[in-house]
């Protein structure tokens, strides 16, 4: 069974249409309306969350769970912006993508903020769908790379939760891009059943590990460890998530942890320090 839904996603990955051909008007101006403004001398995250696979709901709550968590870890509150497909509602198109990408670009400081680009979907060895009513696409790293781009900034964070998603690693991964994803380029993640608040990656990571982690190189060899613990009991082969790049994105997201309020008396402390 493990097998044959590994193959489905090959074939599937062949079949899907191109993503430039589908980005119709360009990214609208309106959406940087929504983004609170960067604020000088402070590292500020913004957060990009997209649930790309419409017909099964685990991907819009594991988008919107993560933007939550990185909200609160990041003090994002007011600089994320979701996109979610889903069975009735095409919400994340490549329009509404470079969209979001864009606002992002328009309010952000390139050289002094971050931003993070939370993917999650199915995938294949190839790049990862975007399912939207009666679109289906493939996502590529070429595209993830021009996404990037367009929020001008210059320290990325890239985190894809789907099947082969390691070659967003290989392709895009570089001192000021890091790139944490839930398998390696050769090898299927697990828990993308409908009905499911989380992947199985996406629980370990977004879940559990960052609630407790601040720095992400922390929370991922947790994750990492949780999620192949589960895989192994479960009877699946390890889907070996990787970490890539990012040394200068680490550095700079310590000095955004350290800008975080103190946490309101009342609410759990974080047990791992910046």
């Amino acid at each position: 069974m493990r097998r044959l839904l590994a193959f489905c996603l090959i074939g599937l990955s062949l079949a899907l249409g191109p993503f430039h051909e589908a980005q119709g008007q360009p990214a609208r101006r309106a959406e940087a309306g929504k983004l609170a403004p960067q604020r000088p001398g402070q590292t500020d995250v913004y957060i990009l969350s997209f649930g790309l696979w419409g017909p099964q709901s685990v991907f819009e709550s594991e988008a919107q769970g993560a933007a939550r968590i990185l909200e609160t870890q990041f003090d994002g509150k007011g600089r994320s912006i979701v996109r979610v497909n889903t069975k009735r509602r095409a919400g994340a198109t490549p329009r509404t993508l470079m969209a979001a990408a864009t606002a992002a670009g328009q309010v952000l400081d390139p050289a002094e903020d971050i931003v993070v680009l939370v993917l999650t979907s199915h995938g294949g060895p190839e790049g990862i769908g975007l399912v939207a009513g009666r679109d289906a696409l493939l996502v590529t790293p070429d595209n993830v790379r021009e996404l990037l781009d367009r929020t001008r900034a210059e320290h990325r964070v890239l985190i894809v939760s789907a099947c082969y998603s390691g070659i967003f690693a290989r392709e895009l991964a570089d001192p000021r891009t890091l790139v944490i994803t839930a398998a390696a380029a050769d090898r299927p993640s697990f828990g993308c059943r409908d009905g499911a608040t989380w992947t199985y990656f996406g629980d370990a990571f977004f879940n559990k590990a960052l609630r407790r982690e601040v720095r992400f190189d922390s929370a991922f060899e947790t994750a990492r460890s949780l999620v192949t613990e589960r895989e192994t009991r479960e009877g699946f082969d390890p889907s070996n998530p990787q970490i890539a790049g990012g040394e200068q994105v680490l550095n700079r997201l310590r000095e955004a942890c350290r800008a975080v309020p103190v946490q309101q008396a009342g609410r759990a402390a974080r047990s791992a320090p910046c």
